[in-house]
């Protein structure tokens, strides 16, 4: 696969090969001193154009060479449907250019097949490929940029080269078509159908919360979750709708951790324990939200239960060693509590005490004056010669 930047590099460097410096001069000296690799384009001498060159080997998929093909690399899966969004990277390139005009390599973009995609080739070329596909095109004028361009950037009647990779992509068709219906038309639906279309936002969902956009992502969780809610399912097809929540429900504890809302992801981990009490991503979720809200020995039995399921999993050991460390600071922090508490408690006894003492000193003078005034010795001649 050719790096962004480089997707003519490989006849660059053919050129350097011959001793091309670059630029025009590679050109000049890929045309000069190895026509044979060039599979009989052109004679001695005569000037080819990158384009000129790929485009031999290229699969001509609209009949009238105006969206040319080459896979650089097989993908799996079915082709992307009609109407679909698709996760993907290109670059573009026009001729004789080595950078490209516009480039979504580093940044992935999401885009509606018919709303988001405004070259006519591109959409074409999309719908011919399969997921982890790399493959390119040559777009003539009439299914890229027209006659006109796109001045100052596109000079009219450019043959554009793209390089498309194809992350992924979600079938939207089910989708647009529920959101289309009316609650009544909902209801009659078939479960297959239903459980698509609630799989489609989930899947929405993941790919905005790999994007790192926690607030959509639970927007499209919920949808989801509104969906699974209102299904009427047979006894029978139960376990398929149980199946479907728990992955939401799964996704939602998630999603809320990541929001720092502990007590929402508590909720619906213990959803999902309502439909598998075993299932060790709720218990792990539970535990992790138990110990955010600082309910240390409710984390520590929801992780005590994951690890029993499995003993070996890093994760779960090391949220327990993590709770572990905050159950310790907790404990430190209500002893300083505790100890300030007591010490108030302490000096506040040894002040009434001391009160206590004062008093009673003052009490035990005032009951022996008496009894030294009458012992005074003066007093007692005085008592005599009367």
């Amino acid at each position: 696969m050719l790096l962004p930047g480089k997707i003519w590099r490989e006849t660059r460097r053919r050129g350097m090969e011959g001793g091309g410096d670059g630029g025009e001069a590679w050109q000049a000296d890929w045309d000069r001193v190895i026509p044979e690799r060039r599979n009989g384009v052109a004679q001695r001498g005569e000037r080819v154009s990158p384009v000129s060159f790929h485009q031999q080997r290229m699969l001509d998929i609209t009949g009238d060479s105006g969206v040319l093909k080459e896979i650089l690399r097989d993908g799996c899966g079915e082709t992307v449907p009609p109407g679909a969004s698709v996760l993907i990277k290109f670059s573009g390139y026009l001729e004789h250019m080595d950078r490209p005009f516009d480039c979504s390599w580093k940044d992935p973009k999401l885009m509606k097949l018919g709303q988001d995609i405004t070259l006519r080739g591109m959409e074409l070329g999309l719908l011919t490929m399969k997921k982890q596909e790399v493959a390119r095109y040559l777009f003539k004028p009439n299914y890229a940029f027209g006659r006109m361009g796109c001045p100052p950037l596109i000079p009219p009647d450019a043959t554009v080269m793209f390089e498309i990779e194809l992350l992924d992509f979600l079938d939207c068709t089910e989708w647009d078509q529920y959101v289309d219906l009316t609650p009544e038309q909902r209801d009659r639906l078939p479960l297959e159908k239903v459980l698509k279309v609630a799989e489609t936002a989930r899947e929405f969902g993941n790919y905005l919360f790999r994007q790192g956009h926690f607030l959509d992502a639970k927007e499209r969780y919920k949808q989801a979750s509104s969906i699974l809610k209102h299904v009427n399912a047979k006894e029978d097809e139960l376990n398929k709708v149980n199946d479907a929540k728990l992955l939401v429900f799964l996704n939602l504890s998630f999603t809320y951790l990541k929001l720092d809302h502990p007590s929402q992801a508590l909720t619906y981990g213990e959803m999902a324990l309502g439909l598998d009490k075993k299932n060790v991503k709720a218990l792990f979720r539970c535990g992790q939200a138990c110990r955010s809200l600082s309910e240390y020995e409710r984390a520590r039995d929801f992780l005590i239960q994951a690890q029993k399921v499995q003993p070996f999993n890093r994760d779960i050991n090391n949220e327990l060693k993590k709770l572990a460390s905050c159950y310790g600071d907790y404990n430190l922090k209500q002893k300083e509590i505790y100890c300030k508490m007591f010490a108030s408690l302490n000096s506040i006894s040894a002040e009434e005490d001391s009160k206590l003492e004062n008093n009673n000193e003052e009490d035990s003078t005032d009951q022996e004056a008496p009894s030294l005034v009458a012992q005074n010795p003066d007093d007692q001649k005085k008592e005599t010669n009367l």
